[in-house]
C-alpha cells in the first residue's frame, strides 16, 4: 500500500466507536478498589466510550474467576443495560488443544451478565494449524449472540498471535464474530486487515489495538485501547472533533500519542502501571497500585504524566 493509496483511505467526519479497556485498581492494601473500579467504568460510558472490561488492562490472565466474576458483576450493576464488553479467558500451556468447553461457558456466562464477548487467545485456540483455528473460533460462535475476536502481540502476553491475513479473512465469514482487535503495534499489518475489511465484510470492526498509532481512527480503525483508560473523557473529546471536520482533532491527538509513547514504552505491558499513576493523580482511583503480578515504572515517571495531564487541561494532584 503506498502513499497516494492511504491518502485515499483517510475517512474525514466519520463516527468512530470508542472502546476502552477498564483498568482494575487496587487498594493499597492490597485488595481490590471496587468503587473506583465502579467509578472508572461509569466515566467512562458516561463520556460515550464503551466499557470493556476482564482485558488485559484489567489484569485478566492473573484473575481468579471469582475476581473475574466479580467484575461482571459491578459492571452490570454499573451499565443498567448499556452496552459494554468482557474478556473471555482461557488458562493454559504451550502445546495444549483448544478448550473449546471453557471458552463456551465463559461467553455464555458473560453474554448472560449482558455483555459483549471478546475472546482471549490462548496457546490451545490460536497455536494450531490455521484451518483448525478457524474450526474453533467457529465452535466457539454456536455459543455466542455475536463476540468479537482478539490478536495479540507477544509484546502483551507469551500466548498472543497474530495471524496471517489468509486466516483473518476466514474470520470474517463467521456471522456472529463482527469485529476483531488487533494488538501489533503495526500499521502496515492494521491497514492490510482494513482492506480486507472493506473487501469482504464492511460492516466488520477492526478495532485497533495500537497504544502507538491511535491516528489509525483516520483510515477506518476503531479502537479498543488501554491508552483511552487514563482519560476516557479526553479520547471522547477528540472522536468527537474528527467527526466534526474540527482540525483541533491533530494537536490533541498528537497530546494523547505523546502520552502512548510514555506509557507503552519498553517493557510494554507495564503501561498497567502508568495508567494506575495517571488515574490516581486525577483522583479517580484510590492509590496506584498494581496487581503484584505486573510490570512496574519508576515513580519518576508521576512527574511526566503529571505535565502531560496538564497539558491536556486535566486537574493533576502531583
Amino acid at each position: 500500500m503506498n502513499i497516494e493509496s492511504l491518502l485515499g483511505r483517510i475517512r474525514p467526519n466519520r463516527k468512530i466507536t470508542g472502546m476502552s479497556a477498564i483498568l482494575l485498581p487496587f487498594e493499597s492494601s492490597g485488595a481490590v478498589d471496587w468503587d473506583s473500579f465502579a467509578g472508572h467504568v461509569r466515566r467512562t460510558t458516561e463520556a460515550g466510550l464503551t466499557p470493556a472490561v476482564n482485558m488485559d488492562t484489567g489484569y485478566a490472565p492473573f484473575l481468579e474467576e471469582e475476581t473475574r466474576t466479580r467484575v461482571l458483576e459491578v459492571s452490570r450493576s454499573v451499565m443498567s443495560g448499556q452496552p459494554w464488553v468482557a474478556g473471555v479467558f482461557v488458562s493454559d500451556r504451550p502445546n495444549a488443544k483448544v478448550d473449546s468447553g471453557s471458552y463456551r461457558k465463559q461467553a455464555e456466562t458473560v453474554q448472560g451478565y449482558g455483555a459483549l464477548p471478546i475472546i482471549f487467545q490462548s496457546y490451545g485456540l490460536a497455536h494450531q494449524p490455521d484451518q483448525e483455528v478457524v474450526e474453533n473460533y467457529t465452535a466457539i460462535a454456536r455459543s455466542c449472540d455475536s463476540f468479537l475476536a482478539f490478536e495479540l502481540g507477544t509484546m502483551f502476553a507469551a500466548f498472543g498471535r497474530i495471524y496471517p491475513l489468509p486466516l483473518f479473512r476466514e474470520l470474517l465469514l463467521i456471522p456472529q464474530c463482527t469485529g476483531a482487535k488487533h494488538s501489533s503495534l503495526s500499521r502496515q499489518m492494521e491497514w492490510d486487515r482494513l482492506e480486507v475489511r472493506d473487501q469482504v465484510r464492511p460492516d466488520f470492526k477492526v478495532l485497533t489495538g495500537n497504544d502507538l498509532a491511535i491516528d489509525m481512527v483516520m483510515y477506518g480503525s476503531d479502537y479498543l485501547l488501554g491508552l483511552s483508560t487514563f482519560c476516557p473523557d479526553v479520547f471522547a473529546r477528540r472522536d468527537a472533533m474528527w467527526e466534526q471536520g474540527d482540525p483541533g482533532f491533530y494537536e490533541l491527538n498528537d497530546l494523547l500519542q505523546y502520552l502512548g509513547c510514555i506509557a507503552f514504552r519498553e517493557p510494554t505491558s507495564a503501561y498497567k502501571h502508568n495508567a494506575a499513576m495517571f488515574l490516581h493523580q486525577r483522583g479517580w482511583i484510590r492509590s496506584d497500585l498494581t496487581h503484584p503480578a505486573s510490570s512496574q515504572r519508576p515513580q519518576s515517571d508521576r512527574a511526566i504524566l503529571e505535565g502531560i495531564g496538564k497539558r491536556l487541561g486535566l486537574a493533576m494532584d502531583p
